[in-house]
């Protein structure tokens, strides 16, 4: 916590409205916006939630196709199940390690012919880091099909001038306990269509409506987040740039100690904007370091210090292996070689240089 909630938590409670939406809800819903440059935010109680209506918003249903990175956390995918479509999943490439626009052109081309074009295509900015958005976005103008920008990890990137989330028809972000800035648990959908949101604003407050009674004529959604909440974000919000920075020293020591080990390779940087580190990740080569990426998990382990390995693809997963999957090049599967090598180093912007030092001591020592 930055310290600056506790004032945003009085006021809220002052006023006694405590309760789903309310003045602070309206108020980080407007920062939300400013500090993207969109036109709307929807603050919700998950991103998860926000993908969820964004497929809706897209229009996707029953037999439709959500082309969908790989490598990526499962609540990515799972709303393309929640509206019953079906998804066909892209490779990453090495560069940002994000979707493949050779992938995606390939998946898209026999789509067309196909006649099964999809209704969106989730791009995933991984681990802080924007995708190629310029390849992808001409990629989906071609062929007529909007994108969804997953950017629930990469809050406060850049990508050629623009923040990470403003790109796509829709935007997803995450305040979940783990992210950037948090609000213990919510998200948001952005947009710079406004009747799109006023939709999606409709659906998420269960559909109801305009009459004194309850009146409802469709499905609709608890998804909207609480005043308590959002009194929280605002907070957050207000300190994310001291945030990037604080991951972005975290990521510098690690490079600086452990990038000219030999086998180790850092998730390359942005060459046309900026991360926000999320996640200090890395791939481990044991022919050429003599250790493996789980051995160095377990030495961490040992020592009382979480790791993990990058995501695992959905293609792997046993949920959706029955799935298409188009990988970066032909007999070549990116994300399957960075799951069985990549690694994530504790990254939290809290993280001490002491608490760092011992991270990196345990790593050098298994080295040995």
């Amino acid at each position: 916590m930055s310290g600056k909630e506790q004032r945003y938590l009085e006021e809220t409670i002052a006023s006694n409205w405590i309760a789903p939406l309310g003045p602070q809800v309206d108020r980080f819903e407007a920062e939300i916006a400013a500090y993207l440059g969109v036109r709307g935010a929807l603050a919700l109680n998950s991103g998860t939630a926000a993908m969820h209506l964004a497929l809706l918003l897209a229009g996707a249903g029953k037999g439709d196709r959500i082309f969908c990175s790989a490598l990526t956390f499962a609540a990515t995918a799972n709303p393309i199940l929640y509206v019953e479509a079906e998804p066909v999943f892209i490779d990453s490439e090495p560069e940002t390690w994000n979707i493949s626009p050779a992938a995606l052109e390939r998946a898209l081309f026999d789509a067309q012919k196909e006649k099964a074009l999809p209704k969106a295509v989730i791009v995933v900015n991984l681990y802080g880091q924007s995708a190629l958005m310029k390849p992808l976005l001409e990629l989906g103008e071609k062929y007529g099909v909007a994108l969804i920008e997953d950017a629930a990890e990469s809050l406060g990137a850049i990508y050629r001038g623009k923040k990470s989330g403003s790109f796509g028809r829709f935007g997803i972000l995450s305040f979940n306990g783990n992210k950037i800035i948090t609000t213990s648990g919510g998200g948001a959908l952005v947009s710079g269509d406004p009747e799109a949101l006023k939709r999606a604003r409709y659906l998420a407050s269960q559909a109801r409506q305009q009459a004194r009674h309850y009146e409802h004529t469709e499905v609709g959604y608890n998804y909207r987040l609480s005043n308590l909440l959002a009194a929280v974000g605002r907070a957050q919000l207000e300190v994310i740039e001291e945030r990037i920075a604080a991951k972005k020293r975290v990521n510098e020591r690690y490079r600086e100690a452990l990038g000219r080990t030999g086998g180790f390779s850092f998730m390359p940087g942005p060459e046309e904007g900026r991360s926000t580190y999320w996640l200090t990740s890395l791939t481990v080569e044991k022919k050429k370091c003599g250790v493996s990426r789980d051995d160095l998990i377990e030495a961490l382990e040992n020592e009382n210090i979480e790791a993990r390995p990058v995501w695992k693809p959905m293609q792997l997963q046993p949920l959706y292996s029955g799935y298409r999957y188009y990988a970066h090049k032909p007999g070549e599967s990116v994300s399957e070689r960075l799951f069985e090598q990549g690694l994530c180093l504790p990254s939290g912007s809290s993280l001490t240089e002491e608490e760092q030092e011992r991270v990196i001591e345990v790593i050098k020592n298994r080295l040995k």
